[in-house]
């Protein structure tokens, strides 16, 4: 059991010991005064604490719920018993605004704790200056109040401090600051309540929390359109920078590194439309990259599937509405869902998953800001396979798929770079050449060359694997670059090739004969190293010397051989 845990278990067992024998002693050494003919005063009050913290405003990220402001009467004017209640009944309500689900189960007793605490130490502050609950002058009041307001914050943001610091929460100004600025503009108001309610009675609660109730909800409508503007900001700014990612992998990372910025996301699945799969390209799950080693999903099977079906998105907010719909693989713990199909050219091309362990973790407005993310996604993504696609054909050889000279020549001056920096200790280059090629052109026809280059290409891939890069120089000329390889070490790889050429038959059809044949053919290849910075200082003069070392060292000399560069 690691530490969190164990503090968690600890605030429960804190709560019990402090909260229920805490208020029975309040009870009885500050019982509830002046509640003769009260009952609908207390009751209007109950309900106000009830209402008021399922209306919070946030400003800034940060917030806050006024319910001190309906507490604060009930303290002045029953005294500290009544006060305690109210803020303990007003915890649910509060919890239930914050959508706190099963995972975060510890914040009750932690909230009941901090709140008990706070009403006891402001109560005893207000006590300490003269306080007197019940019926007085403003002028009598308002030392005693203020006191009480400053140790309620004070008290406060100690205890959160205290209380959150092994759950590794941070505090900072900014949450002093609006919890200050809050009680003291709130205190008017409270005032206010305090001595109507002496006028008016429970009429009082009403003809205060109605208009107080009406600007809070026009307050967090107006805050829900600047959130709502700051997405669509964010989306905007978004979609130029995947617009300016050209390979499928960054898009990919890019993509999903923003969603879990913007949104509450502890797992989120790309998938891609194969045929009649949907296919996982990539999985991130608590912010690690996961293996797509996932089974692929059928059409209108669980979520994912029936959103591909309908090209609908899907938000569900806790396990209970998606329990009977979900196939397959599910992270265990999950509750709220976000599926939205990635469309393009009116399609869908894909699917994303995002999960939340908090229940009612997404809300409608950002499901349309993630559809217009996937939107932005799908052209991406879509122009990132485009451009690797053109990339790639302009790097390879279209008939053997091995890289073109092109690309080679890029290779070669990165590696010459590196190994005039340090970064190789030599780099070898091994020139390849096919014995009598043309021969071969004459007698079988052209698309028999073809045949032989194609399975040669595969030949030296397979020899070479990840040690090297083998590439097409022109016609029936290969080259094979090989850093941090010695010269002697290339001159037992090309060995190695050579004999692989001439001990294995060729498997051609003769295309020039009335009747198509299948041919073994013979062949054989000479071949030349020269390995930098032994024998050249530079790319031209590496090629050069192979090439030199092919043709007089090699081919002049007999053919089927391997021969290096002497100076």
């Amino acid at each position: 059991m690691d530490i969190v845990t164990k503090y968690k278990r600890l605030l429960w067992i804190l709560w019990v010991c402090i909260v229920p024998a805490g208020v029975y002693c309040i009870y009885q050494f500050f019982p509830p005064e002046n509640i003769e003919g009260e009952l609908w005063n207390i009751v209007a009050l109950f309900i106000l604490a009830s209402i008021v913290p399922l209306i919070p405003i946030t400003i800034n990220g940060t917030t806050i719920f006024f319910i001190q402001w309906v507490t604060l009467v009930g303290f002045i004017k029953y005294g500290l018993f009544v006060e305690v209640l109210l803020f303990q009944i007003s915890i649910i309500p509060v919890l239930i605004r914050m959508k706190i689900g099963k995972k975060d189960g510890y914040r009750l007793p932690l909230s009941s704790t901090m709140f008990f605490l706070v009403s006891l130490f402001s109560g005893f502050c207000f006590y300490l200056v003269g306080g007197i609950i019940g019926y007085q002058s403003i002028s009598s009041l308002i030392v005693p109040i203020l006191v009480y307001q400053i140790a309620s914050i004070l008290s406060n943001q100690l205890l959160l401090m205290l209380f959150y610091k092994p759950l590794n929460r941070k505090f900072t100004y900014l949450d002093f600051s609006w919890d200050f600025i809050s009680n003291l503009v709130m205190l008017p108001q409270s005032l206010t309540l305090f001595y109507l309610t002496y006028e008016l009675g429970p009429i009082a609660t009403v003809l205060i929390g109605i208009p107080f109730i009406s600007v809070s909800i026009i307050l967090r409508l107006y805050n829900s359109s600047e959130k709502v503007n700051k997405y669509l900001q964010k989306a905007g700014e978004f979609g130029r920078q995947l617009a300016e990612s050209l390979q499928v992998s960054e898009v990919l990372d890019l993509f999903l590194q923003k969603i879990s910025k913007i949104l509450p996301v502890e797992y989120a699945y790309i998938l891609d439309v194969k045929d009649d799969e949907l296919v996982l390209l990539r999985r991130i799950e608590k912010g690690e990259r996961k293996s797509n080693d996932l089974p692929s999903m059928k059409r209108n099977r669980g979520i994912c599937g029936s959103v591909w079906s309908s090209g609908k998105p899907v938000m569900y907010g806790s396990k209970t509405e998606w329990k009977g719909t979900t196939e397959g693989y599910m992270p265990e713990g999950v509750e709220s869902i976000l599926c939205v199909p990635i469309i393009r050219s009116q399609k869908v091309r894909g699917v994303l998953f995002l999960a939340s362990s908090k229940k009612a973790a997404y809300e409608k407005f950002q499901l349309m800001i993630v559809d217009i993310l996937c939107s932005y996604f799908g052209v991406a993504i879509e122009n990132a396979r485009h451009h690797e696609q053109t990339k790639h054909n302009s790097e390879r050889c279209a008939l053997t798929k091995l890289y073109n000279y092109r690309y080679f020549e890029s290779l070669l001056t990165l590696e010459c770079n590196h190994l005039n920096i340090g970064k190789r200790e030599c780099l070898s280059l091994i020139m390849l050449d096919i014995d009598h090629f043309k021969r071969i052109n004459d007698e079988y026809g052209h698309q028999s060359g073809n045949e032989i280059l194609i399975q040669l290409a595969n030949r030296l891939t397979n020899c070479i694997c990840s040690s090297g890069t083998v590439a097409r120089y022109g016609g029936e000329e290969f080259v094979i670059l090989l850093p941090d390889v010695t010269k002697n070490e290339a001159f037992e790889v090309a060995e190695g090739i050579r004999k692989t050429i001439a001990n294995t038959p060729f498997i051609v059809h003769s295309d020039l004969d009335k009747k198509r044949r299948t041919l073994e053919v013979g062949i054989t290849a000479s071949i030349g190293v020269a390995t930098a910075p032994g024998d050249a200082d530079d790319t031209l003069a590496l090629i050069r010397h192979a090439d030199r070392a092919l043709y007089t060292g090699a081919k002049q000399a007999g053919r089927n051989r391997v021969a290096e560069y002497v100076k």
